[in-house]
């Protein structure tokens, strides 16, 4: 159990912020529900699981051989090949000694992705159980010896997330190194652990809490018909504006959207890592008035005739708990508001259900 004290000073307990990041990866996307159902059940086996699905990817993709790619070099050769660098041949006086610089293009399996591999594989190696640490250990070095090299490369090289016919089923596999990766972020050591601002993490894990709060509803509502939605932009719909008014209107960017088209449903989510209620003027706990301005906004700068969704679409405001979980709501001109906490200190099945209640209406 970690605990997490925002700017509030409020303690916010997590259970195990492997769950969290399990979310928020693309792996989760790629889980089959067998997998899904018995990692929710056991987070803290998580690890392990990682280094099962990589090392078993990793073995599929070594049958057929390693995705390979083309690499630039330069080298001085006795054959012209590929385009002659004149200036390193003449000032190096090459051909007096019969060879000739040249730039040319190699097929090479010491591409980004098998480096970011092997280097997962090598983490793993640290933090898996056996026979799962060994099996990891084990693959490294067989990647090592097919010429892979050990360095990671930098999260600005897009190649790795670039997949062709080819190599389509790697997405699972670099998914699984990613994720080998963010475990390590922050340490989780057992016992009572708090972290504070304004150390980097903080930021760090509220984006995490977003993106896995994203990442669920992306998984477990899009088989039934739900569209779901990150970052989306809204835009202000002014009436008499003046000619400058579109260039300085703020900008709205919501975190979460799902919609139903069938069941006329749409649902705007706000998330918040912090306390849903921390103490007002008086002392007394009260929920947050610009929390409560910014889905107001987002709710009712959306409304138009033309759109019969944005004239009854609801808003949830999403926090995770403190001292005790929280659900209420009000109708506010027409637009359910939502206001929750979750408790995830809770069993991983626990705040399964827990999200998933937050997205069906509450009773009349």
């Amino acid at each position: 159990m970690i605990g997490i004290v925002t700017s509030g000073r409020h303690r916010i307990p997590l259970r195990n912020i492997w769950l969290l990041l399990l979310y928020a990866s693309d792996l989760f996307r790629h889980l089959d529900t067998t997998h899904r159902a018995g990692i929710e059940e056991n987070p803290d086996d998580i690890p392990d699981l990682i280094a099962e699905i990589l090392a078993y990817e990793v073995d599929r993709r070594l049958a057929r051989n390693l995705s390979s790619g083309w690499q630039t070099r330069h080298a001085d050769l006795t054959r012209i090949r590929g385009r002659i660098n004149l200036l390193r041949t003449e000032t190096r006086q090459l051909l007096k000694q019969g060879r000739i610089a040249c730039q040319f293009s190699q097929l090479t399996i010491n591409t980004p992705r098998n480096r970011l591999i092997r280097a997962a594989l090598t983490r793993l190696a640290t933090i898996a159980r056996r026979p799962n640490a060994a099996r990891c250990r084990a693959l490294a070095a067989r990647l090592e010896r097919l010429g892979v090299g050990p360095e990671k490369p930098p999260p600005t090289d897009t190649s790795v997330d670039t997949f062709g016919r080819s190599d389509a089923n790697d997405r699972r596999m670099v998914a699984a190194a990613k994720l080998a990766f963010n475990l390590m972020l922050p340490n989780e050591q057992p016992g009572a652990t708090a972290i504070t601002e304004p150390y980097r993490e903080i930021r760090w894990l509220r984006i995490l809490y977003e993106m896995a709060i994203y990442g669920f509803y992306k998984v477990t509502l899009s088989p039934h018909g739900w569209r779901v939605a990150h970052g989306k932009n809204l835009h202000w719909r002014p009436q008499n504006p003046t000619p400058g008014i579109q260039s300085i209107l703020p900008a709205m960017i919501t975190d979460i959207w799902l919609e139903h088209p069938a069941q006329r449903r749409r649902i705007i989510i706000d998330t918040k890592f912090r306390d849903i209620l921390p103490p007002g003027r008086g002392g007394n706990p009260s929920l947050q008035s610009e929390h409560i301005y910014q889905i107001y906004a987002y709710l009712r700068s959306q409304e138009s005739p033309g759109d019969p969704l944005s004239l009854t679409a609801s808003g949830l405001l999403l926090h995770p708990a403190v001292n005790q979980t929280l659900d209420e709501s009000a109708d506010i001109q027409g637009h359910p508001i939502r206001f929750a906490a979750i408790d995830l200190a809770a069993p991983a099945p626990q705040i399964r259900r827990q999200l998933l209640a937050m997205t069906e209406p509450r009773p009349g």
